[in-house]
């Protein structure tokens, strides 16, 4: 899978993308990862990239220019490439809350755009004319689309099969289709005893068909504790 990242900041993702299993998935050819400086599109010699909204108001507004040039080159090259058009998403705030079946969706794609907001936003032009999705991390805002495309490219990376040591690693997710949407229950290794506290016994029992259903028990009993909305489409047999 191809994904670039189009930015403002490309030194940022430097370290969080070029190490453990995403940088080891860069390595082995996995993953196609390009990050793309948006000030090479700028269209004068200054690199202007960002202008003051029409109609006033604080901060700045990226400009569809520079943007559309940006998606339109990384398309032609991917197309080149034979991995066809990049699904193009925006991070923003205003986005759909990311979750994991959608991530799953997006692991499944050839090509994938994933353009930084900055400042106050971007031209809504560019999001009318190129964009075909935008994308939320949560119900908070931050100083840039930086890190969220971090999180956007990690969540989906991870689910490209190959990525992972063990393919069926991301089978038993939270959130992951086939769980019931419960969240994980606790797991242990070694040591059996540490400070005083002790792995529950089930659990070193070698009876796997027992084990299953433990964790099963604790999987609802955490949902229940700390996500109890997750349950709102529960089968009632259950």
């Amino acid at each position: 899978m191809k994904i670039s990242i189009v930015t403002l900041f490309p030194e940022m993702f430097v370290g969080p993308l070029g190490t453990s299993i995403i940088g080891r998935a860069v390595e082995n050819g996995k993953i196609d990862l390009n990050i793309v400086h948006l000030r090479d599109f700028a269209r004068d010699e200054r690199g202007t990239v960002d202008e003051p909204p029409f109609g006033g108001g604080p901060g700045m507004v990226l400009q569809a220019g520079p943007l559309i040039d940006a998606v339109d080159s990384i398309g032609e090259l991917s197309e080149q490439a034979g991995t066809g058009k990049p699904h193009v998403v925006l991070m923003s705030a205003q986005g759909a809350p990311l979750a994991h079946r959608r991530a799953q969706e997006l692991s499944e794609l050839q090509a994938m755009t994933i353009i930084c907001g900055h400042y106050e936003g971007v031209d809504e032009r560019f999001i009318e004319l190129r964009v075909d999705e935008e994308i939320s991390i949560g119900d908070f805002v931050l100083t840039g689309g930086e890190i969220p495309a971090m999180a956007v490219t990690d969540a989906v990376a991870r689910l490209i099969p190959g990525v992972l040591g063990d393919d069926d690693s991301s089978k038993h997710d939270s959130f992951a289709p086939g769980s019931d949407s419960l969240l994980e229950g606790p797991v242990y290794t070694r040591p059996a005893k540490f400070q005083g506290l002790e792995v529950p016994k089930i659990l070193l029992s070698g009876d796997h068909a027992k084990i299953e259903a433990w964790r099963r028990r604790q999987a609802l009993r955490r949902t229940e504790e700390r996500r109890p909305d997750l349950l709102n489409d529960w089968p009632a047999n259950e």
